[in-house]
């Protein structure tokens, strides 16, 4: 039966994709001599924010994930990213595929918060695999077998990975989800205002509470 393993060698953002998307370029090796006909492959992604370090201004910029870094003990923990899959193609020995994870930038999303909290630096990421594998016995068979839960790969994917792959498909642009109702009183004041943009209507607002601040 094949013995899997796998190794993440690199990332870049998918270009002319609907969505955004990372690409990650995955090495899929088998240990064994068979013949692997295809591999159903599924895969979630952890952050483990527990292994890398917070300077002062990731700490300030990442507490309104984590709270108040004194706290960071019991609130900084691992979390999931998302989940994908993949189809590898027939290969003796080893072969490279693209794991394309889906991305958004969704500001209610912890990852969303955590990605853009870091200035620069490395995310520490751990691919967990599961699926099955499809390959050809001794006796020229079409033979089953799952993959084991327990094969990983671990990569640190640069922060300026993900800011090129948002730059690519936002260029000069952050999204904002509101609740409907809060979004209508804002619609109104925009109404009422006469403002022509959102960007204006934020602005008008942000000023008033900047001098209410000040004074």
């Amino acid at each position: 039966m094949p013995d899997l393993s796998f190794q993440i060698e690199g990332a870049k953002a998918v270009q002319y994709a609907v969505g955004p998307l990372l690409g990650f370029d995955l090495r899929v090796s088998n240990t064994g001599a068979e013949r692997v006909h295809t591999v159903a492959l599924r895969c979630q992604i952890q952050i483990e924010v527990t292994r890398r370090r917070y300077g002062p201004a990731d700490q300030e910029r990442l507490a309104d994930l984590f709270g108040e870094p004194q706290r960071w003990g019991q609130t900084l923990h691992n979390m999931t990213w998302t989940q994908t899959s993949a189809v590898v193609p027939g290969f003796i020995g080893e072969t490279r595929v693209e794991l394309q994870a889906p991305c958004t930038f969704d500001f209610n999303v912890a990852a969303v918060k955590y990605f853009h909290g870091l200035q620069d630096g490395e995310i520490p990421l751990c691919f967990q695999f599961s699926g099955t594998v499809f390959y050809e016995s001794a006796n020229g068979s079409l033979q089953v077998a799952p993959i084991p839960w327990d094969k990983e790969a671990l990569f640190r994917l640069p922060v300026s990975a993900w800011k090129d792959m948002m730059d690519l498909y936002y260029p000069n642009t952050a999204w904002l989800c509101l609740r409907r109702d809060v979004f209508e009183r804002l619609y109104q004041y925009k109404v009422l205002m006469g403002t022509p943009t959102w960007e204006q209507v934020l602005e008008s607002l942000l000023q008033g509470v900047e001098e209410e601040v000040h004074r």
